[in-house]
């Protein structure tokens, strides 16, 4: 293989806020002739595993890890097995493929291999998509040749001299895809369209509103009502709206999935977006110049959701509630105020693509490659 073609170790696992942004890195490097491998390391129970396998030109490495404890139990125990084994697994790679780099996005199942990669001479490269850095990224960070984050408020919470600020990478399709291309795809016709989705995991307060709201919504407001309620709540989803809305598969207005693989046809269909407030998530509705309905997660590390929501506010494409005030009628009311107001919504569009960052992905690629020696 020639030395001018380069290998590299992509990880990040668990949510999609680690893997989406890792995917698009590996979309940019696929097509660059000086790519000569790309391996992904995550775990083969998470949802990282479904999605690689279907790219061609990248090869999963397992590692088993699990997110560690915050108390002391057996659990924590196991943590530190698990742990031990996936860096012993991770050296084990390193040493038989000889990674001109690796490039890491956080989360539990990127810490084997981030730990591991400087002491045997890999550059390693970390990006963090949160306003307040993962445990793993504060850990691995001052090891790292490179940090890009998402957030200009980040950068002051990582220990390294490198830290830029490049927004978050997202697949090319987010950029290129149109509004009338996404409703060809997903069926839906010409007219105002709402999006409520949890992310890829579903959000219990999200779909418990959305199954008391959706007779509403499509009936009286008559708008195209999409929701996202995760693979795995979909089952109880559906059993709880057939009692609420017993006739809701006769409405072509209403469309229920448990999971959109190609998440930007989803979003582009969308005049507005109900959803948390993930970073990436948000770097995804400025893409598709979203008017957004932020309910932040709650329980989130560090608050950073209910941040990022009051940031999207300020930066005017999103109107704020919080999880227990989102209650039916409190959605419908919000919802109401955007649909009587179309001039508002183009408004708020034109802000979200104000404030996207369409180039995250190739400063993070420019800097993943300079680091290589």
């Amino acid at each position: 293989m020639s030395k001018d073609r380069k290998i590299y170790f992509i990880s990040g696992g668990g949510t999609g806020g680690h893997i989406y942004p890792a995917l698009s890195v590996i979309q940019e490097l696929l097509k660059r002739k000086d790519t000569a491998k790309i391996y992904y390391i995550g775990n083969p129970k998470n949802m990282e595993y479904d999605i690689v396998k279907k790219l061609s030109g990248v090869e999963f490495l397992p590692v088993s890890v699990m997110g560690m404890p915050r108390k002391i139990s057996f659990g924590l125990i196991k943590f530190f097995l698990m742990l031990f084994v996936a860096v012993i697994k991770s050296i084990i790679y390193v040493s038989k493929y000889k990674p001109d780099a690796v490039f890491t996005t956080g989360g539990y199942v990127s810490a084997p291999i981030a730990l591991v990669a400087p002491y045997m001479g890999v550059p390693l490269m970390i990006h963090d998509c949160d306003a307040v850095p993962g445990l793993v990224s504060r850990l691995v960070a001052p090891r790292a040749k490179v940090v890009s984050v998402a957030f200009e408020s980040s950068k002051s919470l990582l220990k390294n001299k490198n830290v830029i600020c490049t927004g978050n990478p997202v697949r090319g399709e987010f950029l290129t895809v149109t509004k009338e291309q996404a409703r060809a795809k997903l069926g839906l016709r010409n007219k105002m369209t709402v999006l409520l989705t949890g992310g890829s995991q579903g959000a219990k307060t999200l779909n418990e509103t959305a199954i008391k709201a959706a007779q509403a919504m499509v009936e009286e407001y008559d708008v195209q009502f999409v929701i996202q309620t995760g693979r795995k709540k979909y089952d109880d989803f559906i059993k709880e709206i057939s009692e609420y809305f017993p006739n809701y598969t006769q409405n072509t207005n209403l469309v229920i999935r448990p999971y959109f693989d190609e998440m930007y046809y989803a979003l582009k269909s969308a005049d507005i977006v109900i959803a948390r407030a993930g970073s990436l998530s948000l770097s995804e509705l400025t893409l598709c110049g979203s008017a957004c309905i932020l309910v932040p997660y709650p329980y989130a590390a560090a608050d950073h959701q209910r941040k990022n929501a009051r940031q999207a506010e300020k930066m005017g494409f999103a109107l704020y509630c919080e999880d227990k005030d989102f209650k039916r009628d409190r959605m419908l009311e919000l919802v109401k105020s955007l649909v009587n107001n179309p001039d508002y919504v183009k408004k708020m569009s034109k802000s979200a693509y104000a404030n996207s960052k369409p180039q995250a992905k190739e400063e993070i690629i420019e800097n993943l490659i300079s680091i290589i020696k």
